[in-house]
């Protein structure tokens, strides 16, 4: 039997040197054109098709992210087609996880009249407000679960990273941030926020 110096020897020997570091990036341009205005029943409509849809051909992933990917030991895309693609574009041949745990909160429109005519970003923006301010959730999730759902998500991305390795999540942009708000109510640091653009990356360490 191995005495107590040579025991503890061994168990400092399996701790990582450090704990990995977590890599939260958005997906690349959607297909589905934004060059669009309508009123809310018909956004409803539209972000159906956003949600189903892939990415905009010919893009080309940041050389920072695919080497983020190639150095990391575990990469999880959502299960939303967009977020898959970007998961290939940034993998390349390389195997990754799918998990609905990080697919996006949703966007029911807000309940205006039909004479109130939007861009999709701007429509998108209020529903988000309406969702996350007023509860307008319309038989989908709602903001309180989706906080839930995104604390989840947080505690298993520490615990991936906490057994050293690095972490690198494929996703969507508002979900990501409350992933993000969830890693610092647990006392994370923020390494990198790039804020909330196609490819852009938040990224976190638990030392």
């Amino acid at each position: 039997m191995a005495d107590a110096s040579n025991a503890d020897h061994i168990l400092a020997g399996a701790r990582p040197a450090r704990p990995g570091v977590i890599t939260l990036a958005r997906h690349g341009e959607p297909a589905l054109s934004r060059k669009v205005r309508f009123n809310c029943a018909a956004y409803g409509e539209w972000w159906e098709r956003y949600e189903v849809g892939g990415l905009k051909p010919g893009q080309t992933p940041p050389a920072a992210l695919v080497e983020t990917a190639r150095q990391a030991g575990v990469v999880i895309a959502s299960t939303r087609r967009r977020s898959i693609e970007t998961a290939q574009a940034v993998c390349g041949t390389r195997a990754f996880a799918t998990d609905p745990l990080f697919i996006e909160a949703p966007l029911p429109p807000p309940p205006w009249p039909s004479w109130i005519r939007m861009k999709p970003s701007h429509l998108g923006f209020f529903a988000r407000f309406w969702w996350w301010f007023f509860n307008n959730h319309a038989g989908q999730e709602t903001k309180a679960q989706a906080e839930l759902r995104a604390d989840q998500a947080a505690d298993l991305l520490i615990d991936l990273a906490a057994s050293g390795q690095d972490v690198l999540v494929l996703a969507h942009g508002f979900f990501n941030w409350m992933i993000a708000r969830s890693f610092k109510k647990r006392g994370l640091r923020m390494l990198v926020d790039e804020g909330h653009g196609y490819w852009s990356v938040k990224r976190f360490t638990l030392a």
